[in-house]
């Protein structure tokens, strides 16, 4: 009897967390406005740059990878 109700216990909590943003739904920002119109106007494109990010992440694969295969041929 225990083990069924940890199964549907489980079942409802998986069900609940993966359902929960279709019933909640997202809440998008306002659009900005067009080019005519008043009010403050950055530059187009918005969001952040990869660049930096990006290349940090690439470094530390690829020392990951040094690493392993540089243990890898320690062992023979």
């Amino acid at each position: 009897m225990k083990n069924r109700l940890n199964r549907i216990l489980l079942t409802v909590a998986i069900l609940g967390m993966t359902g929960m943003p279709l019933i909640v739904g997202a809440q998008t920002p306002p659009s900005p406005p067009s080019h005519g119109a008043a009010g403050n106007q950055g530059k187009g494109g918005g969001g952040a740059p990869l660049d930096g990010g990006l290349a940090v992440s690439l470094a530390l694969v690829a020392g990951y990878g040094a690493w392993k295969t540089f243990r890898k041929n320690r062992e023979k």
